[in-house]
């Protein structure tokens, strides 16, 4: 199966693209690909077949044909993932990639325990967008997640009004008598577009959190009897979407 490559910009009228930094010393080096060779080739969220010219420095290729590609979830879903301790970001960002995520919004909730220190954040930032680009890649995707950087709660609230819809995993609501079941919520879906999930650090989403949530109009669902992991929820939510939309 061949390697893709992302590659930022416009695609130029005589096709040919130069593919730079760390893609063009895996392509020489890692892949020992030279001239002759073919590759795939993302721009502007479209597929191409292409064929190295010359592999020196940079390695310029040549779009040759477009490849229908199906790959992307048709609902375009953002993740907003109060900050959860240790790696688990990076284990969302990649898993979250494969399984069809449209971009990832880390936000400081009131029970974060984990604060990340604003001189590294852009750092982090980075780390995990290139685990987002790299996922993108090997899950033959057309679009690579926009990582946002971390959003205050108040920030979060404004976002919220740029979605058609607005779901938070709830961990109370599957204490209730007759808790609103997760498929309930996506058949109600179908005429979004722009979905945001909204998932709690390890503490959960606080009342007073709830209460600004529940005012904006958001849904509030439950993910099943069985209490999930601040890592887990997300993914268990994406392939359901994937199910039920694909």
């Amino acid at each position: 199966m061949m390697q893709r490559y992302f590659v930022e910009g416009k695609i130029p009228g005589n096709k040919i693209v130069s593919i730079t930094g760390d893609d063009a010393k895996h392509i020489a080096k890692v892949m020992r690909q030279s001239a002759g060779d073919q590759l795939l080739v993302v721009m502007e969220k479209k597929a191409f077949l292409a064929e190295i010219r010359s592999a020196e420095f940079d390695v310029e290729v040549e779009l040759k044909g477009e490849i229908e590609a199906k790959t992307e979830m048709p609902k375009k879903v953002t993740i907003a993932c109060g900050l959860p301790k240790g790696d688990k970001l990076e284990l969302v960002t990649q898993k979250g990639t494969e399984l069809g995520m449209y971009a990832l919004m880390p936000f400081a909730a009131e029970r974060s325990i984990v604060k990340w220190d604003s001189s590294k954040n852009d750092k982090k930032i980075a780390r995990l967008q290139k685990i987002a680009k790299e996922a993108a890649e090997q899950s033959h995707r057309t679009h690579i997640p926009v990582i946002h950087k971390i959003h205050m709660f108040t920030q979060l609230m404004e976002a919220v009004q740029s979605f058609d819809a607005v779901v938070v995993a709830y961990e109370e609501e599957a204490r209730r008598d007759v808790p609103t079941r997760f498929a309930d919520i996506l058949k109600s879906l179908y005429d979004k577009s722009s979905i945001l999930l909204v998932f709690g650090p390890e503490g959960g989403i606080s009342e007073n959190e709830v209460s600004r949530l529940k005012e904006a109009g958001a849904l509030f669902t439950s993910l099943g009897p069985r209490i999930l992991r601040a890592e887990t929820a997300p993914l268990y939510a994406l392939s359901a979407f994937s199910y039920e939309y694909e």
